[in-house]
């Protein structure tokens, strides 16, 4: 169910991404008198086609929907009615060229700018950066930080999320050098930070950014209450209940469910002393701890999960980012153009070999990432919808022929030396484009699999 999902967010994705680029080349050049020929979502047969009564376009929506285009009358492409040759895209001024491939891309941005305004103006969820556990040895430790920390600013930018304090941190990992951050201790005292950046290559592998610093939110300590049981699992085998408490294990005393996990984890294969509360008295049972092998590591397992939590457990950890229609606007510009900038530099950085290459990802990466995001909701899905538009729209202004960037290049060219190039060269150039972006996809692909194999 899980994958059916996916491809259908994945599709649903790229329709409407695909649309909006397409759309900003389409609307412009429609605006500029440029005879457009055909408005296509999607590659290779037909599905269905539709004409609006005067109307000199075809739209189409076609069979492979992993993108689109827009045909243009073209003296390059075919043969172009004489009445139409002023209409025709090739014999248009260098600007209008250029305003039309630059749509594209633009469009991109508008659509995240537009979804981030609606988000916004929505609320933004998140989980307020209280610091966990502080790894001994780390760069955290080493600057000072405390369990209970609140994280309010990283590099004079205010955080009120995980999700900002990881966004801002990657922009100072990226820039070197130390990062000053700023926390709020659990009595109210502000302290001013600095964190030595070490490795930034292994700091901007996959998932180890907060890891790598040695930082891990704070989660509430969980009651040691027994909730769900596996009917099979050694726990129900052993005599544990839902309900029961479990106020010791081996003989030393469980004071939240976490540590009562840890405890478990070290010790497969083992027999442990507990004592619960059940009933209001203390009980000792003997617990057979089960192993489970995960990633080639044995682990203790005994079927059981705590118990449902009560009503606004985790409410002093939420918050929520809302702004009125005109803050909300400033906002969704401010978020595409930090992550505009961010995608530029974490590219620059992945071709000088400061960032991890395992950071891109391809069709199937996006296609799961799209499928999650589709089942935490609508907002969650619109902020994946703005992050990929984004991307969409930088990929496709970088200077390799065949997309968009390519051909403002070979306009910028042409104005410089005051002809078109020749044909030979927009073809090699078109040939060295295929080359590189196969070779791309090949390596995301490939990225791509051994997330899913691992």
């Amino acid at each position: 169910m899980q994958i059916i999902i996916s491809i259908l967010a994945y599709v649903a994705a790229i329709g409407v991404l695909v649309t909006a680029h397409e759309f900003g080349h389409f609307i412009v050049a429609r605006r500029l008198g440029i005879k457009v020929l055909r408005f296509s979502i999607g590659f290779g047969k037909p599905l269905y086609t539709w004409r609006r009564k005067g109307d000199e376009t075809e739209y189409v929506l076609a069979a492979l929907p992993l993108g689109g285009y827009v045909k243009m009358a073209d003296e390059r492409e075919g043969e172009v009615a004489e009445a139409d040759l002023p209409r025709a895209f090739n014999r248009q001024r260098i600007p209008k060229r250029f305003a039309v491939v630059l749509a594209g891309p633009v469009f991109n941005f508008l659509f995240a700018i537009l979804a981030y305004w609606v988000i916004f103006m929505a609320g933004v969820p998140g989980i307020r950066p209280v610091v966990g556990d502080i790894k001994p040895g780390s760069a955290a430790a080493a600057a000072g930080f405390e369990a209970r920390d609140v994280i309010t600013a990283v590099a004079g930018h205010e955080t009120a999320t995980w999700d900002t304090v990881q966004l801002e941190l990657f922009r100072e990992v990226l820039r070197g050098g130390p990062i000053a951050m700023q926390v709020t201790t659990p009595a109210g005292e502000s302290r001013a930070l600095e964190v030595q950046v070490q490795d930034v290559h292994a700091l901007t592998e996959p998932g180890m950014l907060l890891t790598g610093l040695g930082l891990a939110p704070w989660i509430p300590p969980i009651p040691p209450v027994v909730g769900e049981l596996t009917p099979d699992g050694t726990a129900a085998a052993s005599g544990l209940k839902s309900g029961d408490r479990v106020l010791s294990v081996a003989g030393k005393p469980v004071s939240d469910w976490q540590s009562l996990v840890q405890v478990i984890r070290d010790s497969p294969g083992r027999t442990l002393a507990l004592v619960v509360e059940r009933d209001g008295r203390s009980q000792d049972l003997t617990l057979k701890v089960g192993s489970a092998d995960v990633d080639g590591v044995s682990i203790g397992h005994v079927g059981a999960g705590f118990a449902r939590l009560p009503d606004g457990f985790y409410d002093s950890l939420t918050v929520e980012q809302r702004y009125n229609p005109p803050a909300a606007l400033w906002q969704g510009i401010k978020r595409t153009a930090d992550m505009s900038w961010l995608t530029l530099v974490a590219g620059w950085n992945m071709l000088i070999g400061n960032v991890s290459l395992k950071n891109l990802s391809g069709p199937i990466d996006i296609a799961q990432y799209a499928g999650y995001a589709a089942e935490s909701g609508v907002t969650a899905f619109l902020e994946f919808l703005a992050f990929v538009s984004v991307s969409l729209g930088v990929l496709n202004l970088l200077p390799i022929p065949v997309l968009d960037g390519g051909h403002l290049l070979y306009f910028s060219v042409e104005a410089a030396k005051g002809s078109p190039l020749s044909e030979r060269m927009e073809v090699l150039g078109q040939r060295v484009g295929i080359v590189l972006l196969l070779t791309l996809m090949v390596f995301v692909i490939y990225n791509d699999l051994i997330r899913v194999l691992s």
